[in-house]
């Protein structure tokens, strides 16, 4: 990564978030339109378009800027001080913005009203533990796959993704930047503004039991 400087940095977390929930929203669209009513076939659909996007936008952008795309994984990586605190801020600020104009750019292609507020509701505590949980299979998943097998992290995060739609009560957003960002679209993968900061609050700390796990195993190195 210190073949890039600072603003290509930023511009790959920009486009990798913003596709990302492009394809979150878009395949939800699509998977709920074809597939009948059946709820299972277009959770299907919607988990295997975005656990195959984050192998690949991983791929491309992990050797420029990490490949974050996720407030929660900044944090970690923040946490082990792999980054700054002035970096970490700008990539959260930009994973967000950028997710927001992926869920404008899926309601665009599929001819939805641009601007929307989602009323799909997703609330009480087990939910927010479901994404503690969630959140921390994708972290862990990520800091001891980067230390152990480096090259296996885009598999591990797609995979993680796909097993968390299903294994979880709250669809495994395990992503602050993703939430905030679905709560703007009311199609088959948003969330209600009003449960959002339930499932933020699960993600951090999630994140964070994930970092001190870690840290049970590479204290010195951290």
């Amino acid at each position: 990564m210190s073949d890039f400087n600072l603003h290509q940095k930023l511009f790959a977390e920009a486009l990798g978030t913003a596709i990302l929930l492009a394809v979150v929203i878009g395949s939800g669209i699509m998977a709920e339109t074809i597939s009948g009513g059946n709820t299972g076939v277009a959770l299907l659909g919607n988990t295997l378009a975005t656990g195959a996007i984050l192998v690949v936008l991983i791929l491309m952008f992990g050797p420029i800027s990490g490949a974050h795309f996720n407030p929660a994984v900044t944090l970690a990586f923040w946490l082990n001080k792999d980054i700054s605190t002035a970096h970490s801020l700008l990539y959260i600020g930009v994973q967000i913005i950028a997710g927001i104009a992926g869920v404008w750019l899926a309601h665009y292609i599929f001819e939805q009203e641009l601007i929307q507020t989602s009323t799909h509701i997703r609330h009480g505590l087990p939910q927010g533990v479901s994404e503690a949980l969630a959140t921390f299979a994708l972290v862990a998943s990520i800091l001891f796959v980067v230390k152990l097998r480096p090259e296996a992290v885009p598999y591990a995060v797609g995979l993680v993704i796909t097993a968390g739609y299903w294994y979880t009560s709250s669809t495994s957003f395990a992503n602050p930047a993703v939430t905030i960002a679905r709560a703007m679209s009311d199609t088959f993968a948003g969330i209600r503004p009003a449960d959002v900061p339930l499932f933020i609050a699960g993600q951090i700390v999630g994140a964070v039991l994930a970092w001190a796990c870690y840290r049970v195993f590479f204290k010195s190195e951290a």
